[in-house]
């Protein structure tokens, strides 16, 4: 039975979606295709309609990850002066909650430790991503009246992703709560974003 091509795209993103919240969670060494289709409601079989291979899959996974990070992203600019914006994004990536949600967060924090280990078209699309994300950033802090946006744009992304990923590691919850708090604060006074809370 051949189905309409809305299907077929609505099928596809079903997948990468699925896919995308496990190899946050597991790494993608740990997603195997059985078991991802089945977790979509899928037959194994069904997923060469839409993939070459894992590989590829795992690629278009990571592309899809930062489009939603750019969702994320543009929603918390929407409709907000650049420094209540910045200062909102620095909230959201520094909190308990993203910490918390592995599935759901940041594909950088997420997925740093694996790029050496995966084919150059998913090291090619995760390093398009870090680009891009560091770019958004410039584009606020340039907007915001930051001198030099484009190196604050990557610091800023590296101090975030530290700090979320150094926050993971920590056992005790006070600690990991307090390494997510100094680092916000250190950002909204390096930035001038403090009177924007």
């Amino acid at each position: 039975m051949r189905y309409p091509r809305e299907h077929s795209e609505l099928t596809r993103t079903k997948i990468l979606k699925e896919a995308a919240s496990a190899i946050r969670a597991k790494g993608p060494e740990g997603v195997g295709v059985a078991a991802l289709m089945k977790q979509a409601g899928l037959t194994h079989g069904g997923f060469y309609a839409h993939f070459a291979s894992k590989d590829d899959l795992v690629a278009q996974a990571i592309g899809v990850m930062f489009e939603e990070a750019r969702d994320r992203f543009d929603r918390t600019l929407a409709g907000a002066d650049p420094r209540a914006a910045l200062s909102n994004y620095v909230a959201f990536y520094l909190s308990p909650g993203h910490r918390d949600a592995r599935t759901r967060g940041c594909p950088v924090a997420a997925l740093s430790g694996d790029m050496a280990r995966l084919e150059p078209e998913a090291r090619t699309r995760f390093a398009q991503g870090i680009s891009t994300l560091a770019g958004w950033l410039a584009e606020a802090l340039e907007r915001h009246g930051v001198a030099h946006s484009q190196a604050a744009g990557r610091s800023m992304l590296a101090e975030l992703v530290g700090a979320l990923l150094l926050s993971r590691t920590v056992a005790d919850p006070a600690e990991s709560d307090a390494i997510l708090a100094d680092s916000a604060a250190a950002i909204r006074t390096r930035y001038q974003l403090e009177s924007a809370q």
